[in-house]
This record gives structure tokens, sequence and C-alpha cells, in this order.
């Protein structure tokens, strides 16, 4: 089923409206941030920490109306979007951008907002049936600042990560910071389960502050494994027992393959049980 309506600035119309004025700030410069969420059942998932990363990222970027954009707001928009598309289980995308004029400096800091609905089929989440086979991506270092654990709709790292990926038939690539350490994969954050620990690259290493990272550290805290924020080198890559990514849309995604080593992936069979619980 394609869906039939977004939600653009409060009015909902035809998904095909064409609506991006020239001087469209997220398309002119990238001004804005943007939210993947997952509904299940006709609920949104996590949208406490949705609308808390939301919140934290256009205060970050000095987007005015960021108190609007709390759970309830999230919650209503998100269910009302997805009964005019009578659409149940799907993804969500939130785009806020600085509705402004101006080059570089903008005329004011109004927010703007557009809401997106795609239908998916799945009523929970599912690993992953055939472990996912990924490389490094090193032509593009993240740098890392206080702008690299938002998600911005300057993109163009993930896309030449993309593009790389395609080219070398590979399932997903990992992203490295500038001083070369493990930052995150190309859509999702990195987990690594190694001597029975769990560890994931800290924000400080540059990596998106993902809502699913946040819940898979807290579900692993909940269940009494050991896990750990870090500055995290490739090489654990090929000393780790277990690798798998993470993000609101998939839940989590077990890798079998990097280069010549091979993972279990045990430890992500227990975690998505829980996921599932909640």
């Amino acid at each position: 089923m394609v869906p039939i309506f977004i939600n653009f600035n409060g009015e909902i119309l035809p998904a095909d409206t064409k609506l991006v004025a020239l001087n469209n700030r997220a398309f002119k410069y990238g001004d804005g941030l943007f939210e993947s969420m997952r509904l299940m059942k006709g609920q949104l998932k996590f949208p406490e920490l949705h609308a808390d990363r939301l919140q934290r990222g256009m205060k970050a970027l000095k987007i005015d109306g960021y108190s609007q954009m709390d759970t309830w707001f999230l919650k209503e928009k998100a269910a009302d979007l997805a009964r005019r598309n009578k659409i149940k289980h799907g993804r969500l995308r939130l785009t806020v951008y600085r509705d402004a004029d101006g080059l570089y400096t903008p005329s004011q800091n109004k927010m703007g907002y557009c809401l997106e609905i795609q239908p998916m089929d799945e009523p929970r989440y599912f690993l992953n049936d055939k472990g996912l086979i990924v490389d490094m991506y090193t032509e593009l270092p993240k740098p890392t600042n206080y702008l690299s654990n938002i998600k911005t709709c300057n993109s163009l790292i993930y896309v030449m990560a993309g593009i790389y990926k395609n080219q070398n038939k590979l399932d997903d690539v990992f992203l490295l910071n500038q001083n070369g350490n493990l930052c995150e994969a190309s859509s999702s954050n990195i987990f690594i389960w190694y001597q029975k620990h769990l560890y994931t690259p800290a924000l400080s290493e540059g990596c998106v502050e993902g809502v699913m990272r946040q819940v898979i550290i807290n579900i692993a805290k909940n269940n009494n494994i050991p896990v750990t924020e870090a500055q995290i080198s490739p090489d654990i890559l090929y000393e780790a027992d277990e690798v798998f990514i993470t993000n609101a849309g998939r839940g989590i995604q077990s890798v079998i393959g990097f280069g010549v080593r091979r993972y279990f992936n045990g430890l992500s069979k227990i975690l998505i049980e829980e996921l599932n619980k909640l």
C-alpha cells in the first residue's frame, strides 16, 4: 500500500504534493534534523525518547518551537497520520527544518516540519534471518563535535557510505571517526560482544545518539549484561564474538561477517526477545 497523505506543518496533504520551495533551507543548506520512528499496532514506539532527542537537537541547532515537539505531539501526529493512511505498522520520518530566508545566515529561527509514513508488514521486531556482511568505509571519517550526535539533514557521509556499500555488494559498512576509532554503521549504531562484555562507541566518538542504542543499553543493564560506552579500536572486530547494529526502524540486525571473521548471534536473539516485551 502506497501512503496517500503526509502532514506538512499541521496540514494533511496528498503525499505526492510538490512542496519544497527553492528557498527551503533544508534543501539549500541541510538546515534541519529528522527523527526516524517505528509504529506498531497503531502506536508509536519509545515516544518519550524520540521527543527528548528531537527537542535537544532543535535546541542545539537553535531552531525555535522545540517545546511543541513533546511526547504528546509525536504520539498524536503519528497516530493521526497512520489512521488517515490506514496503516497499523510502519516507519515514520519527521523532518524539522528552519523555516526562514537568508543565505548561510537565516533571517529567523522559526520551525517547519513534515511527517511521512511508510507501511511495514511486521507487528514486532524481527532478527534478520541472514546475517549481514559488513566492511569498513574509510574514505570519509566522521568528525567529532556536538553536531555529530544529531540526525541532521546534512547526511552526505552516509550517502557516500551507502554508495560504497552498493558498489562493493555489502549489506552495510562501518564508519570511523576522525581519530580512526569505530563510530557507527551507515544508518545504525554498533554493538560488540567481546569477552562476555558488551561495548558500543561512546557519544564522544561522534556517533548518532540513537534511540534504539539507548533502549538496548537499558535492556542490557536491566538483564545484568555488562555494557560499556567506550572508545573502540576497529581491531576489536577481528576478535569479537558477536557484532550487531541497531536503529529505531529495524531494532537489532546481526552481523555474520567482517572480512574473514565470522560471528555468532546468541546475544542478539536474547536482546530482541527482551525488546519485543517493551
